[in-house]
């Protein structure tokens, strides 16, 4: 295992422990906010291929869709 990795989001190692922040539906089966335990937030919702918007995304990203509502509910949970 390299360990130049650990830690990093989205290196696989040392998964993040996940707190809902909020959601536009129901956790877990449309797009939602979670906090984590490392002071970072992962985003759930509609993966967006990279080819389809012509954009280089390094190995280990992904462009994720999510509706506005939902960043603007996730900055006032978050006051």
């Amino acid at each position: 295992m390299n360990s130049d990795n650990q830690g990093v989001p989205g290196s696989g190692t040392d998964a993040p422990k996940l707190t809902l922040v909020t959601t536009v539906c129901g956790p877990g089966s449309c797009p939602t906010v979670y906090r984590t335990d490392r002071n970072t937030l992962v985003v759930q919702g509609y993966t967006v291929a990279s080819d389809s918007v012509d954009i280089d995304v390094p190995a280990g990203e992904q462009l994720v869709e999510i509706p506005m509502e939902l960043l603007e509910a996730a900055m006032r949970s978050t006051e």
